[in-house]
């Protein structure tokens, strides 16, 4: 049985990608992109502000890390897995609507 911090990290994982929008992001950042806010909210057709409220809730999920560079800060995953995740989920869904 996995511990309970591995059980508690998938359980991030699977919240982060249970949103359309945050589902969005990490497709977008899944080959290590690495995208300011307003990347983003032209990624998902939206606000900056609505952009801005998914990375915090992907970044409070440790799914995103960041990087500022004078007035941007930019967002790219922690790490592969949630990108793979992300990935290998498409091409699931994908080969099973035909």
């Amino acid at each position: 049985m996995p511990s309970d911090n591995v059980l508690e990290d998938a359980l991030d994982l699977l919240s982060a990608i249970s949103d359309r929008a945050r589902l969005k992001i990490l497709w977008a950042m899944r080959d290590g992109q690495e995208l300011c806010v307003c990347d983003v909210s032209h990624v998902l057709a939206t606000t900056i502000s609505t952009a801005s409220h998914h990375l915090r809730k992907l970044r409070d999920l440790k799914v995103l890390k960041t990087r500022n560079d004078g007035k941007w800060m930019y967002y790219s995953l922690r790490s592969g897995l949630a990108g793979d995740v992300v990935a290998d989920l498409i091409k699931s869904v994908r080969g099973f609507r035909g």
